[in-house]
């Protein structure tokens, strides 16, 4: 299968490496020449929970006019409205198009621009994965990816791209509610994604810590009502055990919002944290917990570097 990858940060590197490992076409559209100059020269390199590969990629830092039979966009969610725009040059008739994003509100800014009829939203579970030079990409943990489509695409076609995913070594498997994958993903990273950028802790030290680990349950816990409270069902009744058991599984991760912190970059935490209240909003309720992390969060942002 012909595949673009939009978006080859840390997430997009392992997609990559992993669908080109199983024998399909594969290449990557990132702005980072760096990146794409390290691809280009030497390969793209993934190791960690996946195993240690490299694979030979042609890499560009803006999609090309060749039409793909998969686009999977992976840019950071706040990135999504630009990177959905650039998009026509890779889309043919029969082209789908999966999204996977952080947090809320990225499906329905690509739907737009690429079609709703076409479109898979897809949610990654447990990668905590980096990017730690260009050209490489590691991640401590592999735990699922799950895919639903965003609306009218026929179930069939969603199972066929989770089946191309599954083997190339994913945990992938088709779901009819992606809407309930989303928001067990949110709980899970509303937990530790403001609260380790605030500190500058790993999801594990948040967890054991005597105080962080307080806020960090709070912010799940109001999550999870506002989950409910919008009739999503969801498949666990108890935040605190489900976060700990997330973070048990890759401690020494730092969530992606805190790497962007440190490295001086806006983060999407407006996508994550800041998705509760806007959901709350909508059906009369308030969300002051993951307001205030959110806050935090933009008010460390602004500060001059």
């Amino acid at each position: 299968m012909d595949i673009s990858v939009v978006g080859c940060g840390a997430m997009g590197s392992i997609y990559a490496a992993l669908l080109a490992s199983a024998g399909n076409n594969v290449c990557v559209v990132d702005p980072d020449v760096d990146h794409i100059n390290a691809i280009n020269t030497r390969g793209l390199r993934v190791s960690g929970a996946s195993g240690d590969r490299t694979v030979k990629l042609q890499g560009y830092t803006t999609p090309p006019a060749i039409p793909s039979d998969l686009i999977v966009c992976a840019v950071k969610a706040r990135f999504v409205k630009s990177a959905a725009a650039s998009l026509q040059s890779l889309i043919a008739p029969h082209t789908r198009v999966l999204t996977i994003q952080n947090g809320l509100g990225s499906a329905e800014i690509v739907a737009d621009h690429v079609g709703a009829e076409r479109l898979i939203v897809g949610v990654a579970q447990g990668f905590g994965a980096s990017l730690p030079e260009p050209g490489i990409a590691r991640h401590n943990d592999m735990k699922a990816i799950r895919m639903g489509a965003y609306s009218t695409l026929d179930f069939a076609e969603v199972a066929a791209i989770a089946q191309l995913w599954a083997e190339a070594g994913f945990d992938a498997a088709p779901v009819k509610n992606i809407a309930a994958m989303q928001w067990e993903k949110l709980i899970c990273n509303v937990a530790y994604s403001a609260p380790c950028a605030i500190t500058g802790m790993s999801v594990g030290e948040v967890m054991d810590h005597p105080h962080m680990s307080i806020v960090s349950r709070a912010a799940a816990r109001e999550a999870f009502d506002i989950a409910i409270n919008s009739g999503i069902a969801l498949r666990f009744d108890d935040p605190d055990r489900e976060i700990r058991e997330f973070a048990e599984r890759m401690p020494d991760a730092k969530p992606s919002v805190l790497l962007d912190l440190e490295a001086g970059r806006i983060s999407e935490v407006d996508f994550i944290n800041g998705a509760i209240p806007r959901q709350a909003v909508k059906i009369g309720l308030a969300a002051p917990i993951n307001t205030t992390l959110t806050a935090l969060v933009q008010t460390l942002e602004s500060k001059p570097r």
